[in-house]
């Protein structure tokens, strides 16, 4: 996985043996170049399918803790939430915290999913638990942060993205989210802060590519042809067109492109990545290009 930013967690692997073993604890062309780079949607990993079906047995039949318990319910949930089996996923993170109330993981999961629904202060509370739980939780920051963008509490959003950038300030996707933020402020500095952080980034990252995309110093072309270079694993591929969809589209809207950015947000949503930062906010973006979409419409009719 190259820069972790790309998921909104970090990921519990959930091993056969642990689960056996049963007591364990446990990515300035027009929309037609995006037309041409589109790959099959994802399908889950049949190995994904065994482990549901491990940890289903476990659950049914084990002797188990409360706390070990907790845990499995989490790695199910985990395991639904990435295949966007989400109601499924939200269900047994509930359960999980049920059994063990300081469960931070957890509520973070929730806090996502408040944000996806647009029930922001829900979000707000499920990350600010996470925080007390776990102060050195990385990614809580990023999530609040996001929430708080779209609740367009833009200051605040500014303030948690840039504790999160200043733990990794190599993190392209930080510096991503950070100009993302800060451009709803002042996109002017926004863009000269983006300039002086790209000096920190490595320029073999995918993520640079995109962030040099944002600075002017590639096409729509150039970035569907680095999506291609240095991949490791065919899933790879797809996880870096669902980035580049999401961060073009973003890109279009700031440039008023509504239908070009729809486009691509359904481009986004169409790759299956479901546990990517960006498949997971593409909905809600997609819905506000609509009411823009309409709002031209509207506005072209009047006049």
């Amino acid at each position: 996985m190259e820069c972790k930013l790309r998921t909104t967690v970090i990921a519990v692997a959930v091993g056969a043996s642990m689960l056996l073993s049963g007591c364990a604890a446990t990515q300035g062309s027009s929309d037609d170049v995006a037309g041409q780079m589109i790959v099959a949607p994802v399908m889950p990993d049949y190995k994904m399918e065994v482990t549901l079906a491990k940890l289903n047995e476990v659950l049914a039949t084990m002797e188990l803790t409360d706390e070990q318990r907790a845990r499995f319910h989490y790695d199910r949930g985990v395991i639904y939430d990435s295949v966007g089996l989400r109601l499924l996923g939200r269900i047994d993170f509930h359960q999980a915290i049920k059994l063990q109330p300081d469960l931070a993981d957890a509520y973070n999961f929730l806090g996502i999913y408040y944000t996806q629904e647009g029930e922001f202060e829900s979000a707000y509370e499920a990350f600010d638990g996470v925080l007390e739980l776990s102060p050195g939780y990385d990614y809580a920051y990023l999530n609040r942060g996001i929430a708080l963008y779209y609740g367009e509490r833009y200051q605040l959003a500014i303030g948690d993205m840039q504790a999160f950038f200043e733990r990794d300030p190599t993190d392209g996707y930080r510096v991503l989210w950070l100009y993302l933020m800060s451009s709803a402020v002042d996109s002017t500095q926004a863009l000269a802060d983006l300039a002086s952080q790209r000096q920190q980034l490595n320029n073999q990252d995918w993520a640079s590519v995109l962030v040099d995309f944002y600075l002017g110093k590639m096409n729509q072309e150039q970035v569907f042809a680095a999506a291609k270079v240095g991949l490791s694993q065919p899933k790879e591929y797809a996880e870096r067109l669902c980035e580049a969809y999401f961060y073009l589209a973003k890109h279009a809207a700031a440039q008023g492109q509504y239908q070009q950015a729809a486009n691509f947000y359904r481009l986004t949503l169409a790759t299956n990545i479901y546990d990517f930062v960006e498949h997971r906010y593409a909905r809600i973006e997609l819905a506000k290009m609509k009411n823009m979409i309409q709002k031209s419409v509207t506005l072209s009719a009047e006049g």
